[in-house]
């Protein structure tokens, strides 16, 4: 895709998003674009369905039921609110390049592939950084009010993943995020922080010089538009978003009304192995439930989170290996 029809593409998905009612929502938005592989034609699709068919009108039954499908008939006033809302959204995107922030949508190559293979992919991300589309990544997560033996646990953690040339991915909150960030760039390796502000924000303020070094050094995202404050709902949000964007959770250390729960169970819904520090266990009944679960490791410490993350690469190599083999295998002839 080229710049001009990545720009016109973009403009017409933040137009979509920003005109979204019920029962569409964000993520609906980002899997239609993604199936149908352009933004642009959904909504030329919104504004004149007869004239702007789908590339998905033709197949049948329930792959054809997609949100966006079923929106024919609009009144003039709702085409005119998607026409006015597609030129707001091609100066939002001048602005924001003038600004120097970079607006990354679902249909950009550059967008993370692992992310954009889940069922709750954003339809875009907010970069400051060196973005990669194929990060192999583990998140270290827990408590902004840690013990000590957390904290040591997820900086044992950090460590051992910049051995193995991983990037080490946190949220970039207070205690364990911290400790788990800063020890990956003082040891020389590739950080990435999912932040639940606009890019253009900082929070909580006492970490704003680790950002700037992140953004340096490593790779800041971000879900919202820009001046997004924080809220209860958007640290959930982003907590999502580091599931899918790596291999595994480490949980290192969390009480029973830990916000980690949340990314404990989206791990789970993505499909992504994790592997929790044992302490856990004596305080949350949440954590003490995923015991015994399938993709669930518990360790004492960092040897075992390395066998564990050995074990989880040696299953993820041969899914790999047996789909490549499928796929080159020569079809039956009848």
């Amino acid at each position: 895709m080229n710049h001009d029809a990545l720009v016109r593409e973009n403009s017409a998905l933040v137009a979509l998003l920003k005109t979204c009612e019920k029962p569409e929502t964000w993520t609906s938005i980002a899997n239609d674009c993604v199936l149908e592989g352009s933004a642009e034609r959904l909504l030329r699709h919104k504004i004149d369905p007869s004239r702007n068919p789908l590339l998905r009108d033709d197949v049948d039954g329930d792959d054809a039921q997609g949100v966006l499908l079923s929106d024919v008939g609009l009144s003039s006033e709702q085409i005119k609110r998607l026409e006015t809302a597609w030129t707001e959204a091609t100066r939002d995107l001048e602005m924001w390049r003038e600004r120097g922030l970079d607006f990354v949508s679902v249909l950009d190559p550059r967008f993370p592939e692992r992310l954009r293979a889940t069922i709750d992919v954003p339809p875009f991300l907010f970069a400051s950084g060196n973005l990669r589309a194929n990060d192999l990544g583990v998140s270290i997560v827990g408590s902004r009010h840690c013990t000590p033996e957390g904290a040591r646990f997820a900086v044992n953690c950090a460590h051992m993943l910049v051995e193995r040339r991983l990037t080490v991915i946190a949220g970039l909150a207070k205690g364990i995020d911290t400790f788990a960030h800063q020890t990956a760039l003082n040891d020389g390796g590739r950080t990435v922080a999912f932040i639940g502000t606009g890019i253009d924000r900082q929070y909580p303020a006492e970490n704003r010089g680790l950002q700037c070094e992140i953004e340096e050094r490593g790779l800041v995202l971000s879900q919202f538009w820009p001046g997004s404050q924080p809220t209860r709902q958007s640290f959930p949000m982003r907590n999502a978003l580091m599931s899918g964007y790596g291999v595994a959770t480490i949980i290192a250390d969390a009480g029973e009304h830990s916000g980690t729960r949340i990314q404990a169970r989206q791990a789970q819904r993505h499909g992504r192995p994790i592997i929790i520090n044992r302490m856990v266990l004596n305080k949350a009944q949440w954590a003490r439930d995923l015991e015994g679960m399938p993709g669930v490791y518990v360790v004492d410490n960092v040897n075992e989170v390395e066998r564990a993350l050995d074990r989880i690469f040696f299953v993820n190599d041969n899914v790999d290996s047996l789909i490549e083999a499928v796929l080159a295998e020569e079809p039956v002839k009848v």
